[in-house]
């Protein structure tokens, strides 16, 4: 997220506008129609494109098609567990980065900054092979805890945004109704807060699966992975990335049309 500062020089106001800027997919939206065009265009010109090439030349594109389908079970199933854990961490985080505490406060900012300055591959080999001297860890599961630790530094930050985005009245009312500071979190703040970080994770959920490629290094069968084993097999790698890189567009775009209905109801409820 960048913030741009912006000064009116005539009333010498200082304003202030916030760029929201992720590293998921652009969501489409009916207000961009340059967007929303541009993401029916790539969404279903890659279908069309998939299905027209395993028509016309079945070998090997409809034999790649047959050859991947494990491989997009995995990249879903390290997905939804990572992003699950990193909810959890992100949580957790969040309400530290919030806390009064300066001790609690300290160890999340520590943690968020921390994570944040080293690259996603750079913790999957961490996990996998530092780690992996001292205690044995799977495959699977090494990929997960990286990508969940990773991920839930932003997480974190996102939790962060969405309790101070909710008003100080609110926490003040409910203190005056005699509830504790975690009462008050659990009751009236994070239930609120829901509503504002959902998109955001949504947009998380997409960079996240994108990121599940890197898995393969870790000879997890995703995706990536199986495209890379058929072929080294047949030595089609043109035409095997062609598919991979299509599967993986078509999913990453599926799932910022999901994100972008949920913003949208999100905005009618509020």
């Amino acid at each position: 997220m960048a913030e741009i500062t912006d000064i009116d020089k005539d009333s010498k106001d200082l304003k202030q506008t916030t760029i929201d800027v992720g590293d998921g997919a652009a969501i489409p939206t009916k207000k961009d129609v340059g967007l929303f065009t541009a993401w029916r265009i790539a969404f279903f010109g890659a279908i069309a494109i998939i299905v027209y090439l395993t028509l016309t030349k079945p070998d090997p594109y409809r034999e790649i098609i047959a050859f991947v389908p494990d491989g997009i079970l995995v990249t879903f199933q390290v997905t939804i567990e990572a992003i699950l854990l990193a909810l959890v961490i992100g949580l957790f985080t969040g309400l530290g980065r919030v806390s009064s505490n300066r001790i609690i406060n300290g160890i999340a900012s520590l943690y968020v900054e921390v994570i944040r300055g080293i690259p996603l591959l750079v913790q999957l080999f961490y996990i996998y092979y530092a780690l992996g001297r001292l205690v044995h860890i799977p495959d699977i599961t090494s990929a997960v805890i990286a990508m969940s630790i990773c991920y839930g530094a932003y997480m974190g930050e996102i939790f962060r945004a969405g309790i101070q985005a909710i008003s100080k009245g609110q926490m003040e009312a409910a203190r005056s109704l005699g509830m504790t500071g975690s009462q008050t979190m659990y009751h009236v703040i994070l239930p609120q807060a829901v509503k504002t970080i959902l998109p955001p994770i949504g947009n998380e959920f997409i960079a996240l699966l994108k990121d599940s490629s890197l898995v393969s290094i870790l000879a997890v069968s995703d995706l990536l992975r199986r495209g890379r084993e058929y072929a080294a097999w047949t030595f089609s790698y043109f035409e095997t990335y062609t598919i991979i890189a299509l599967i993986y567009l078509i999913i990453t775009l599926f799932f910022s049309k999901l994100v972008s209905i949920m913003e949208e109801k999100i905005s009618v409820n509020k």
